[in-house]
């Protein structure tokens, strides 16, 4: 699914919004989800997953082509933990 399909899908639900409105809908929610990630904060989104930034130590790894070692700098990685509810209704039959 793109942003694009997705703000399809609000306008479907909210037929009132115009495309414009919904797609301002569509930039918030993701704008403030992003804010909040750099800031450090977790997102818990009841039913569907939590989102939160775990930090990476540095660390020497391989170049497996070639064998040389390099260093690869500390980072911070996004994490997504999937729900209970998403996970139980992808795996139901």
């Amino acid at each position: 699914m793109t942003k694009s399909v997705l703000i399809e899908k609000v306008l479907g639900k909210f037929g009132s919004l115009t495309k414009k409105q919904a797609e301002i809908v569509v930039e918030t929610i993701f704008d403030t989800m992003k804010e909040a990630l750099k800031k450090g904060e977790k997102i818990e989104i009841r039913g569907f997953g939590n989102f939160k930034l775990k930090n990476r130590k540095p660390r020497i790894a391989r170049n497996p082509k070639t064998g040389v070692k390099i260093e690869v700098p500390a980072k911070r990685v996004l994490h997504f933990k999937v729900g209970k509810a998403l996970k139980e209704e992808m795996n139901s039959k």
